[in-house]
């Protein structure tokens, strides 16, 4: 429970503090009352799940999460958020002890998405992959997501990837299948991830 609160709180907290910076006391009540929006399901979820243990690693993990990497977290929170609106159910059993939130259903049925420690719609089958996002967030902290960003719009207007891409078995031959099996997995995140488990789409 003290996690939950603890992240709730630190979520609070930046949101006021960013408020402030941009527009002075409204800002403050503004950023705060948005912080509270996203920080509340948050806690309430990792803290329902357990998703941090109360060992070291818990510890570190949490700790990361709501410094170095909080702007993952801020973002998967939302992402957290969005799933709850919809009705969507956590997956306390995957969650526990893991350092991450997961989400039972996913965005679409053909793929598990995960932003910050938030991972919507995996399996065992894939659970190792999106576990390889969720350490890319911690490790690069708040310059992930503009980087996974960038690459995404460098790969789609500039497809260098396709001196590379496996056309044999994986051709594109419709608009939709040059993002779906061209840009996506080539993108580095995912190349990396799917080289730890996974097979990219075809």
């Amino acid at each position: 429970m003290i996690f939950g609160i603890l992240s709730a709180a630190v979520q609070v907290v930046f949101g006021a503090v960013l408020g402030q910076l941009a527009a002075g006391t409204v800002g403050l009540l503004v950023g705060a009352v948005v912080g509270l929006l996203l920080g509340a399901p948050f806690g309430w979820a990792s803290a329902s799940a357990g998703t941090y243990g109360a060992d070291p690693k818990g510890i570190f993990l949490f700790v990361v999460d709501h410094t170095w990497s909080l702007l993952n977290t801020i973002a998967g929170a939302l992402f957290l958020a969005l799933h709850l609106v919809f009705g969507h159910q956590l997956d306390r059993v995957v969650s526990a002890g893991s350092g991450r939130v997961n989400v039972v259903e996913g965005v679409s049925p053909r793929y598990a998405t995960t932003i910050g420690t938030v991972c919507a719609g995996s399996s065992p089958g894939i659970q190792r992959h999106e576990d390889v996002h969720v350490f890319q967030a911690r490790l690069l902290g708040p310059f992930y997501l503009p980087l996974v960003a960038l690459n995404y719009v460098l790969f789609t207007v500039a497809p260098v990837w396709l001196l590379w891409h496996d056309h044999t078995n994986a051709p594109i031959n419709r608009f939709t299948r040059y993002f779906e099996i061209g840009v996506y997995p080539h993108v580095w995140n995912e190349a990396i991830a799917y080289r730890i488990q996974g097979t990219p789409p075809r």
